[in-house]
């Protein structure tokens, strides 16, 4: 069997080392001059060999893989605070899903989310009322000045 280096290379492994060498220009790896006189080189190149030694002192293209970091723990007082509100929040959920009420839970959430929601719209039209938008004290005559300030 030939060595893969003797073997002759086709258009598409030409393009593909071509396109390996403009990636490396753009990273930073090559010179534009470098990059001009190998893509010459790469095109004029009629075995695997010759394609190699034009990128032989390049890296890999296959993608590092990303390093996990590990995890710091939480040490002192915040640790404790979080841990405890951890362990809460389980409670809770798995209390409202063996009981069945995880619906009610979250309808209770949109009910405070609506109190405070209308309670805030409720403060600001009282206090428009109060103090109109023009600023001073007004005169108000009858029901249609009334009408107009709310």
């Amino acid at each position: 069997m030939a060595l893969r280096s003797t073997l002759r290379a086709s258009d598409a492994d030409r393009e593909q080392t071509a396109e390996r060498l403009r990636k490396a220009a753009a990273e930073g790896r090559l010179l534009a001059e470098e990059l001009e006189q190998r893509l010459g080189a790469a095109f004029a190149a009629r075995t695997y060999g010759e394609l190699d030694a034009l990128v032989a002192d390049l890296p890999d293209e296959r993608p590092v893989p990303a390093r996990s970091r590990a995890a710091v723990p939480i040490r002192g007082p915040v640790g404790l605070l979080a841990t405890l509100c951890l362990c809460a929040v389980v409670v809770v959920l798995v209390a409202l899903v063996i009981t069945g009420t995880v619906l009610i839970g979250g309808a209770w959430i949109f009910f405070v989310m609506w109190f405070f929601g209308c309670r805030g719209a409720r403060h600001r039209a009282a206090r428009y009322r109060r103090y109109p938008p023009g600023g001073g004290l007004h005169q108000v005559h009858g029901p249609a000045d009334r009408q107009a300030w709310l």
